[in-house]
């Protein structure tokens, strides 16, 4: 892709160095904080947003709850949509992903230093695990991230159906459920275009367990698609 590509003759140095301290985190998570290895990701994702041509427009980052536990449910465009929330989320938060992009390059080591976690669609049993990994995780304090869709929507800023089983960690957990809007994410790296591009990211109000807990799944889901659908229909 060019502007990947571009990214990486921009900051060439940049990224021989962050390999290196990736790498390192990577083999000493049980002594790297979790804060410290966050922080580093966060100055990744401002390299490649500056050294991309990408301006982000963020707003209600003061939805964010204030303590820890929560989840993050935004619509996905693309590969891009991870480095946004990782650049607006003041907190570190990990990912839920399909199991295939654990695989690629660029992105192998962020995941490793995040502690993410990857699904097998295919697999019931290991999906079942793992959300019931990430409802334990949630309750002790870490933050997640889970694309309902389960696939990136390739119709630009129109949304795939949100499926009811990405919301049963949260529901296992009681947590907040933050819906987020995401806005022309996929024109960085769908377009074969360097151009600047602006995407928005919009932190919506959560959804606190006393106003979820009497719905079901694909009730979640439903009223979480419908509040950034309509976000993103105010803003495009």
């Amino acid at each position: 892709m060019k502007r990947i590509a571009m990214m990486m003759l921009r900051n060439f140095f940049f990224v021989i160095y962050a390999w290196f301290v990736e790498t390192w985190h990577a083999h000493h998570l049980d002594t790297v904080p979790e804060e410290k290895r966050y922080r580093f990701i966060q100055k990744i994702c401002t390299r490649a947003l500056k050294s991309g041509n990408v301006d982000l427009v963020c707003t209600g980052t003061e939805n964010i709850p204030e303590k820890d536990g929560f989840m993050f449910f935004p619509n996905h465009q693309g590969m891009f949509d991870l480095l946004t929330l990782i650049h607006v989320c003041p907190r570190p938060i990990s990912v839920v992903a399909k199991k295939e992009v654990q695989n690629i390059p660029v992105l192998r080591k962020i995941f490793t230093n995040m502690e993410a976690l990857f699904m097998d669609r295919e697999d019931l049993r290991q999906s079942m695990k793992i959300i019931q990994q990430v409802s334990e995780e949630v309750r002790k304090g870490r933050n997640y991230t889970i694309f309902p869709e389960g696939t990136r929507s390739k119709k630009g800023n129109q949304l795939n159906e949100f499926k009811a089983g990405s919301f049963k960690a949260a529901q296992k957990a009681k947590c907040p459920i933050v819906p987020v809007a995401l806005i022309d994410s996929y024109k960085v790296f769908d377009t074969g275009s360097i151009k600047r591009q602006t995407v928005q990211v919009h932190i919506l109000p959560p959804l606190y367990y006393d106003e979820y807990k009497e719905m079901k799944t694909p009730e979640i889901a439903a009223e979480v698609q419908s509040r950034i659908e309509k976000k993103i229909a105010e803003n495009t």
